[in-house]
């Protein structure tokens, strides 16, 4: 369903991008080495809990490049939260759409934020699977953050 769902949005808006089939994989420097692609260029797509305050949560599809980490206290500080973590498999797979491996650096659910790292914006085109672990995209970059209108932070460590 979100594969449908990304192809459609980015043919309605005339993204420029190459679909890739490969072995199934979901690990980001396994399917970076199948695609051919560095690894910085991968988009590793990473859902995180964080908490606001002890009531209030918030949950961020963090997008860094595939050779940093996520960095949890960088998100924690962006939204001034009292603890960050990695939401559970479960609520990320429902929030994105997709399985664990395959979550895409797009958001299309109102309760999951998007916050990519600048660095992986530096390059020309970004990897990523495309909600399947048998298929990656390679999107032109200027076309992602002009349809994924992503908040950009350093949030990579």
């Amino acid at each position: 369903m979100q594969y449908a769902k990304l192809i459609g949005l980015l043919d309605e808006r005339g993204a420029q991008y190459r679909l890739i089939d490969h072995e199934p994989q979901g690990a980001t420097e396994a399917v970076s080495a199948l695609r051919g692609n560095e690894i910085a260029q991968a988009a590793k797509c990473i859902v995180v809990l964080v908490k606001v305050t002890k009531k209030q949560k918030k949950y961020v599809l963090a997008v860094v490049p595939g050779d940093r980490r996520v960095d949890l206290g960088a998100l924690k500080g962006l939204y001034d939260g009292v603890y960050a973590g990695f939401a559970t498999q479960e609520i990320a797979e429902r929030l994105a759409g997709s399985v664990s491996g395959t979550i895409l650096p797009f958001s299309f659910d109102p309760e999951l934020e998007l916050v990519v790292d600048p660095a992986l914006l530096e390059h020309e085109e970004l990897f990523f699977n495309a909600a399947r672990l048998d298929r990656s995209m390679a999107l032109r970059t200027s076309d992602y953050t002009a349809i994924a209108e992503p908040r950009t932070e350093s949030i990579a460590g």
